[in-house]
């Protein structure tokens, strides 16, 4: 067993885990956040996409014990954060969910987008979203969910950007 120092949703987390433990199973099976899925288990689905250290990576193949010292957010430590439900409002509203699978791992990636690419049109929110597997929806609801968000921060920046 190896003992891990975390920083999980905002919380300190300690245990010890085996060296083989993945950074999904340790989030769902002893921290109980079942929240991020667990899809291809080789890091091709993005169904368990979480922050680390605010960077969308693959938990089914990032080693807990490798995180040591790392930031974790899950998709429930987005309960409370204003971009996230802006992009919740936004997958409800343009039908960007069906069978709700991928979902933590689209809303995770989708948040990236929004905050590291705000000037992204539909080219680079399709091809930022790419790493990211859904069978139900054929993505036109998710990239429009996106979308929305994007241009109605644009919009909402403009008219302070104008008063400059």
């Amino acid at each position: 067993m190896i003992p891990i120092r975390l920083i999980v949703n905002g919380k300190p987390v300690g245990a010890n885990v085996e060296p083989r433990t993945h950074l999904a199973d340790f989030l769902r099976d002893q921290l109980m956040l079942t929240g991020t899925n667990i899809g291809c288990e080789q890091g091709v689905c993005g169904a368990c996409t979480v922050m680390i250290d605010d960077v969308p990576m693959r938990s089914c193949i990032a080693y807990a014990a490798a995180c040591d010292g790392a930031r974790i957010r899950s998709i429930e430590g987005f309960d409370d954060d204003p971009l996230m439900a802006e992009l919740r409002a936004a997958f409800k509203a343009e039908h960007a969910l069906q069978c709700g699978y991928c979902t933590p791992g689209m809303l995770a990636t989708a948040r990236d987008i929004v905050g590291r690419l705000p000037g992204a049109d539909e080219e680079t929110v399709r091809r930022e979203l790419a790493g990211n597997l859904c069978r139900c929806t054929g993505y036109r609801g998710i990239v429009r969910a996106v979308l929305r968000v994007l241009e109605a921060r644009r919009a909402a920046a403009a008219p302070a950007s104008a008063q400059l």
